[in-house]
């Protein structure tokens, strides 16, 4: 039996620094290469889209990410697809992603509907027919923020508990279920927000359905572009980061012809154009530093990370439902982390010392940061206790 190829977590990293254009010489000229790179960008925090971007793009403007989301004929869609996770992905890309997620939209819809009838006694009669409502007045309208919607359609107002009886409940207004459903849909999409490009708070449009792609054909698509952007993976790895079953799982990664390799994991995949030894001058790319925000794709890509990620560091970066918060990435591993202080200036905590080059190409990219924000202020989302800690930070701390 002929023994698999051994794929090193150098070579991952190798990998990793060109495919996901974080290496200098491997950075993109606009926000459409980034997204099809990557196969979309995290979008449920606005600000990640136009930071994800910005880290590897040569020349990034905020009005090029704007142009590509909300432009004339924008390249750009925004999604809910994989586990029910907003990304901003490549319009063409987006029937097959939608069509390889689409059980998840009909969860969202079962789920919504129960919900509201378990805490606002709703019947399924009454949800469709707010529902109809808010489609007529987003017709009228043209594009309408949600409070304008509700304005419209006084159902819309309502709230209920989210994690009722918990010390983190909250209260929700009936337009995000049936906004978010709709969306996942097709049937409505977010346009330019009413504000900076760090708001959430999206006008609405209709949009038309996807056009309709098999299941099992879609998600051998997703598959394949999956292993070409984050590949060497595991089963494991496909299954948590797209949401499928296991079953599903097996049969989209057969369906690309993936071989296997061998990887500190276990079993890992790679596409047959893939699973070649890197030529002597590729296996090790210049020294390179990147800031990337929370959320974003890079570190969101895998289910197994200790190839780049020292486990020790999990619980200071993440938030307690897996959510990750903003890193510092040199030559392909998390070392560190960042944030902004409400001043506006950058800091910054390095978990473990790279040395005295490595942290003049911080100094670097925290100054190339700092342009790209341009007085800006971002506050991710999704807090992480040390993304916290560092928001809270005098100027000074730079670990």
């Amino acid at each position: 039996m002929t023994a698999l190829r051994r794929i090193t977590p150098a070579e991952r990293r190798a990998r990793l620094a060109a495919r996901h254009l974080l290496a200098p010489d491997r950075r993109a000229a606009g926000p459409r290469e980034v997204a099809e790179a990557l196969i979309g960008l995290h979008a449920t925090d606005p600000a990640t889209v136009f930071l994800s971007a910005a880290a590897r793009m040569s020349a990034p403007t905020a009005a090029a990410v704007d142009h590509a989301l909300y432009g004339a004929t924008p390249p750009l869609a925004r999604i809910r697809c994989m586990r029910r996770t907003m990304f901003v992905t490549p319009h063409h890309l987006a029937p097959a992603l939608h069509a390889a997620t689409a059980k998840d939209a009909g969860r969202d819809r079962d789920a919504a509907v129960e919900h509201l009838r378990a805490t606002l006694g709703w019947s399924p009669a009454r949800y469709a027919a707010v529902e109809k409502a808010t489609l007529a007045a987003l017709t009228a309208r043209g594009r309408a923020t949600a409070a304008e919607l509700a304005a419209d359609v006084p159902d819309l107002r309502e709230d209920y508990a989210v994690n009722a009886g918990k010390p983190y409940e909250t209260r929700r207004r009936v337009s995000a279920p049936v906004l978010g459903t709709l969306a996942a849909e097709g049937r409505v999409r977010r346009t330019r927000p009413a504000g900076s490009w760090t708001s959430a708070q999206y006008r609405w449009e209709r949009a038309e359905p996807f056009p309709a792609v098999p299941a099992a054909e879609a998600r051998a698509v997703l598959a394949r572009h999956y292993l070409a952007a984050f590949g060497p993976v595991t089963e494991a790895d496909v299954k948590w980061w797209t949401g499928w079953t296991l079953t599903d799982t097996r049969k989209a990664v057969a369906a690309t012809g993936a071989e296997a390799v061998e990887l500190d994991e276990g079993t890992g995949y790679l596409l047959p154009e893939d699973n070649q030894p890197p030529a002597e001058t590729d296996s090790e790319p210049e020294p390179w530093v990147a800031l990337l925000p929370g959320l974003d794709p890079t570190p969101m890509g895998w289910r197994h990370r200790d190839f780049y990620l020292d486990p020790a560091h999990t619980p200071a970066l993440f938030d307690r439902n897996g959510n990750i918060g903003p890193t510092i990435w040199a030559d392909g591993r998390i070392i560190g982390a960042w944030a902004q202080h409400p001043g506006g200036h950058i800091n910054h905590h390095l978990l473990t010392d790279p040395g005295r080059h490595t942290r003049a190409l911080i100094n670097n990219a925290v100054q190339r940061l700092s342009i790209f924000l341009d007085g800006t202020r971002v506050t991710p989302c999704y807090r992480t206790p040390l993304e916290r800690e560092l928001a809270a930070a005098r100027p000074a701390r730079h670990g």
